[in-house]
């Protein structure tokens, strides 16, 4: 079974503390809408995280 995920959109923002609840709320109500969200840290900078939009 193969599934092709395709990116919608990428950001870099100033990392906070709590943003991975957005992802998870976000991840959690749009499921059912084939969209999937990701959170990383930047690996160059520290400070800021990289947001990403899926579908799926």
């Amino acid at each position: 079974m193969e599934s092709d995920i395709e990116i919608l959109s990428t950001i870099t923002v100033d990392y906070q503390e709590n943003l991975y609840k957005v992802v998870d709320v976000l991840n959690r109500t749009l499921k059912r809408n084939n969209l999937m969200f990701g959170l990383a840290l930047d690996q160059q900078d520290k400070t800021k995280a990289i947001f990403t939009i899926y579908r799926t």
